[in-house]
């Protein structure tokens, strides 16, 4: 037993020391000390002459020192000596053009190749040490070779690699849909791949060539994978009626749920395509296995309907809401949706009265803690509505108890301030303020710094914050959603406290207003006499990002579009809007987006 454990204790001292040499090694040849390298790596393949490590490693270090002879020699004895490992030859092959030989070094090389005929089964090694020394032409050769002489070599997945290395995107992706026709399941992995390459430009040149072989694909073999992945392009696309359309297939002949369907609603409702929203909530509630994913599809198309129908059909709305009460009733469960009718009420119909009256019915229930701070959060909002602040106050705070250390009682808070700012009461919104600016929710910490500088920087010149309060009172009607009258109010601000601090600020909350209400010219000049006289200030940046948006959207005047982009990226470097800018200024000059 001793002995054995004196043997082991022997054995392990010897790895342990040759380990600590060939790091010592490494080391050398990493600072350019190839002569101490070189000792090393000698003696260490002396010790173990079939270690690979050492054998690469002295390979590495004569070429370092140019003993081509040195290297030679070592190869030529592997290639003459080992019969299984035709690589050597590439090795050989580099060896004589680090030479400047290059006809040795393409004899080698093609020797290598004609090895595969063979010997299929090398092609793997072969290519490697081709793809080592960046000869990717002769590794697709290589790997193509091997798949040629042998029928069951499957190297679609490193051909695919190699062609998009070298630019050819339609072999790209051509072998990628290869793989995946074998393997599925691949898939989420392959598509972080196709994102460097497919662009939310349906007419750049990878997005047409990945549509065209997809369609081939689907013409040849109806696998919805192909589906799936042309409902992937879509998507990256902001096409979202076409994405709907392959995923209406997949639902079709596959078990999948409605899940991808649903979330097609958001996005298309995110992006303002309402039409097709509405029409993918119309085919989930017929197909709808269930009540509750039916009356959620209702409930977002209500809330669709909302920004899509004028004024005068909202009776449609609300009789559909009655509609839904009538066939689902008034249990507990249903108590987002009259959320949602009484926000209706409140801001669409200016019912506050009946608003407030359908959710008090809920303050009498027994509802869970999450459940009661939704329906206080909603009352509280109203009030606000309503301008009763104080009341909302009660509320906002009761809300902030019921789920403490929850991203809903920070959103109370910061609506605490919101309300202590409308009413004018600074001082207690700007402590509100300090403590949510280290928020988790990043949003929420981002609101609220933005609202105390507002509120810090126009309190400095005018100690009565006269300015301020009229500036409020406009955010309140905003918020009111009487946006005519909160443009009257900034008027006010811009023509009685002209050249004062909160005019930056004025002109800007006026010029979404008034893209909010089409005025798009109008936004366009107030977004210029910012730029005119407050481009250093801290909104600068905000108003060249929004003007270069409404060149690009709403005004399609794309060179001006791509003006604006530019002096963000040469002028704001630390904007958020910098990448966004960067990556939407490259799009319009036509760059070839990775």
């Amino acid at each position: 037993m001793r002995f054995l454990y004196f043997f082991l204790l022997l054995l392990c001292t010897h790895f342990s020391g040759i380990a600590q040499s060939e790091q010592l090694a490494k080391n050398y040849f990493d600072r350019g000390e190839f002569e101490k390298a070189e000792n090393i790596y000698e003696k260490l393949l002396e010790q173990e002459p079939y270690n690979a490590s050492f054998f690469y490693g002295l390979i590495a270090t004569y070429q370092q020192l140019e003993k081509y002879g040195e290297a030679e020699k070592l190869l030529k004895h592997r290639v003459n000596n080992t019969a299984n490992a035709p690589h050597f030859l590439v090795e050989l092959g580099h060896n004589f053009e680090l030479q400047g030989k290059n006809t040795q070094a393409d004899q080698f090389y093609t020797e290598a190749l004609r090895a595969i005929e063979s010997r299929p089964n090398y092609a793997f090694s072969i290519a490697r040490s081709f793809e080592k020394y960046s000869k990717l032409d002769r590794a697709v050769t290589a790997y193509e070779l091997g798949m040629k002489m042998n029928p069951d070599a499957e190297y679609s997945i490193q051909l695919a690699r190699l062609y998009g290395e070298q630019g050819d995107i339609e072999k790209m992706f051509s072998n990628y849909i290869e793989v995946l026709g074998n393997n599925p399941n691949l898939l989420p992995g392959v598509s972080r791949i196709y994102s460097q390459f497919i662009s939310d430009d349906p007419t750049n040149e990878a997005n047409l060539i990945f549509r065209k072989l997809l369609l081939k694909k689907l013409q040849e073999d109806q696998n919805i994978l192909y589906n799936n992945m042309l409902s992937w392009l879509f998507v990256q696309q902001k096409e979202y009626q076409k994405a709907f359309q392959q995923e209406k297939a997949i639902y079709r002949r596959s078990n999948q749920g409605l899940g991808s369907i649903l979330r097609l609603t958001v996005m298309a409702q995110e992006e303002g395509q309402l039409e097709t929203a509405l029409e993918v909530l119309d085919f989930i509630i017929a197909e709808a296995p269930n009540e509750d994913l039916r009356l959620q599809a209702h409930q977002l198309r209500l809330n669709i309907l909302q920004e899509t129908l004028p004024k005068e059909k909202y009776s449609e709305i609300e009789e559909a809401y009655k509609a839904l009460f009538k066939t689902y009733g008034n249990a507990t469960a249903m108590l987002s949706l009259y959320i949602d009718y009484a926000n209706f009420l409140a801001f669409k119909q200016n019912n506050i009265a009946k608003a407030r009256e359908v959710l008090n019915v809920f303050l009498e229930r027994d509802l869970k803690k999450n459940e009661e701070a939704a329906l206080k959060m909603a009352l509280a909002d109203i009030l606000v509505l309503d301008e009763k602040f104080n009341q909302a106050l009660i509320y906002f705070s009761q809300v902030q108890n019921l789920v403490e250390n929850d991203v809903v009682a920070q959103m109370a808070r910061f609506k605490v301030a919101k309300t202590s700012y409308y009413k004018g009461d600074f001082d207690w919104a700007t402590i509100q303020l300090d403590v949510l600016k280290s928020a988790t929710s990043q949003l929420i910490a981002n609101d609220a710094m933005e609202l105390s500088l507002l509120i810090s920087e126009n309190s400095l010149e005018d100690s009565t914050r006269t300015a301020l309060k009229l500036y409020a009172r406009a955010d309140l009607l905003a918020f009111q959603e009487k946006e005519a009258k909160a443009i009257e109010v900034l008027d006010s601000v811009l023509t009685k406290h002209k050249g004062e601090k909160i005019e930056d600020d004025a002109l800007l909350k006026q010029a979404k207003l008034y893209e909010e209400a089409g005025q798009y010219e109008k936004a366009e000049q107030n977004y210029l006499a910012i730029i005119e006289h407050y481009k250093n200030e801290v909104l600068g940046d905000n108003a060249h990002f929004y003007l270069a948006e409404l060149y690009a959207g709403k005004l399609d005047q794309p060179d001006k579009a791509q003006e604006f982009y530019e002096k963000i990226i040469f002028n704001y470097a630390d904007s958020i809007y910098f990448v966004d800018a960067r990556k939407k200024f490259r799009q319009l000059r036509g760059d070839e987006l990775e």
